[in-house]
């Protein structure tokens, strides 16, 4: 019988209750190909594969990352919470040492959502990946998270949520945002104040090929990966890079995303986008799967493919050895670049709008961010969106110094309900979510 080296966990969550429309690729077609593939393959009889069904996550488990508007039952549904509880499940089975591995082949996806939530971005209503990293810091006390995103798309709600977060290395390989949604994950976009240089966005040209997303994951990833250390490393593994993907402009293919993540070596994969249901899905699913597992995955392609088809032109190799210099450099001075910002006294402001795609929301942000040597530094964002919710959100990081966490305080406690019927407050010390309410 066939062994696995590595030995991998699934959890598979179609969600046939959840989709954008009957007809959009975003519905539970996305993984019932998946499964018929992996079953027809015999996966499941191989020694070290196994299957394990999906819990749920709490309002609690959601509350620890997101403000959600005016609450979470209001913008998750059942669906978001069982594939939030996929993901949870699969990192539980890891740092448990059922597995050695873990795929969540879930949906809802979740790397758009942000940390305050109006409604739907890109798909995404709740972060999963998040949801499940900070409930297995909070039951297993990890620290150091590698979150490597390689979904075509930048995942800009994950870099979001861990922009002010030293501890959480978010690393995102996508199409260059000029030429696609979001239009964000530029390579100046290197974190907060207190956090510089732990975002690292690689925008990639269109018709990047094999040779330029392994390019960069040797050259760059691998590099900072060694460099930072981390506890555990999560792939945000879309799917949408795939040359036969109906809303990019990529060429990657099955056997490419197979050697990225037996490169990567992630403990944990989510699976994200991807919307070639039947032509991409399938294969390239099962190659991650025996990656993973460390089977050999050489004869799993794709019906059409043809590798000279989808070579990359030597103008798009040029620019992307440039890029990937240019992202390496920055890593290299973060320290240097960082330490002028972390002897500056006060705050920090920024404000941004925001848009939900899926839903039609347009969100107004101001964030103020305290400057702080010795930890993450308070945070609170002043969120108004344009059905009328209006919330303050307030932000203490779970190893906060004791002037961030009563800075944290003093804001909540000062905070006008007038100007803000909604007023929430996340204290990652000591695991609380607090609110106070005023008249709409």
């Amino acid at each position: 019988m066939l062994k696995a080296k590595n030995r991998t966990g699934l959890v598979f969550f179609p969600a046939f209750d959840w989709a954008i429309s009957p007809t959009h690729p975003e519905r539970e077609e996305r993984l019932l190909y998946t499964q018929d593939q992996v079953l027809e393959e015999g996966l499941f009889d191989i020694d070290g594969i196994v299957e394990f069904k999906p819990d749920t996550v709490s309002v609690t488990d959601i509350q620890r990352v997101h403000f959600c508007v005016p609450d979470v039952w209001s913008v998750a549904t059942e669906s978001h919470f069982i594939s939030a509880g996929g993901a949870k499940t699969i990192g539980m089975a890891v740092l448990d040492g059922e597995v050695d591995r873990g795929f969540a082949l879930v949906r809802p996806p979740g790397h758009h959502a942000m940390r305050v939530v109006h409604g739907s971005r890109g798909f995404c209503n709740i972060n999963i990946e998040a949801v499940m990293i900070e409930f297995l810091r909070k039951a297993y006390g990890i620290d150091r998270v590698a979150v490597v995103d390689t979904d075509c798309h930048h995942g800009d709600g994950t870099q979001d949520i861990y922009w002010n977060d030293p501890d959480t290395l978010f690393i995102s390989i996508h199409q260059d945002g000029r030429t696609l949604y979001p239009g964000s994950g530029f390579i100046n976009e290197q974190g907060g104040p207190n956090a510089l240089g732990t975002t690292v966005n690689i925008p990639l040209p269109p018709f990047t090929s094999e040779e330029g997303f392994l390019y960069v994951t040797e050259n760059v990833v691998l590099p900072i990966l060694a460099d930072f250390k981390p506890d555990l490393v999560v792939n945000s593994a879309g799917q949408d890079n795939h040359y036969s993907d109906p809303i990019t402009n990529m060429n990657f293919s099955a056997q490419g995303y197979a050697k990225l993540t037996e490169m990567l070596q992630p403990d944990i994969a989510v699976l994200e986008g991807g919307y070639s249901i039947e032509g991409a899905l399938p294969y390239v699913n099962v190659g991650i799967i025996l990656a993973m597992a460390g089977i050999d995955f050489s004869r799993v392609t794709e019906p059409d493919y043809d590798r000279l088809r989808i070579r990359q032109g030597a103008e798009v190799t040029r620019t992307i050895e440039k890029i990937a210099g240019v992202v390496l450099g920055n890593w290299r001075q973060r320290e240097e670049r960082r330490e002028p910002l972390r002897r500056k006294a006060g705050i920090e402001e920024r404000t941004r709008s925001v848009f939900y795609d899926t839903d039609g929301i347009r969100e107004t942000q101001t964030e103020i961010n305290r400057l702080c040597r010795d930890c993450a530094g308070a945070w609170q964002i002043a969120s108004i969106s344009d059905r009328g919710h209006r919330i303050l959100a307030i932000h203490i990081p779970r190893k906060a110094c004791n002037s961030c966490a009563q800075q944290g305080y003093d804001w909540f406690e000062a905070a006008d309900t007038t100007a803000f019927p909604l007023v929430c407050l996340q204290d990652r010390t000591l695991n609380q979510f607090n609110q106070k309410k005023g008249s709409a």
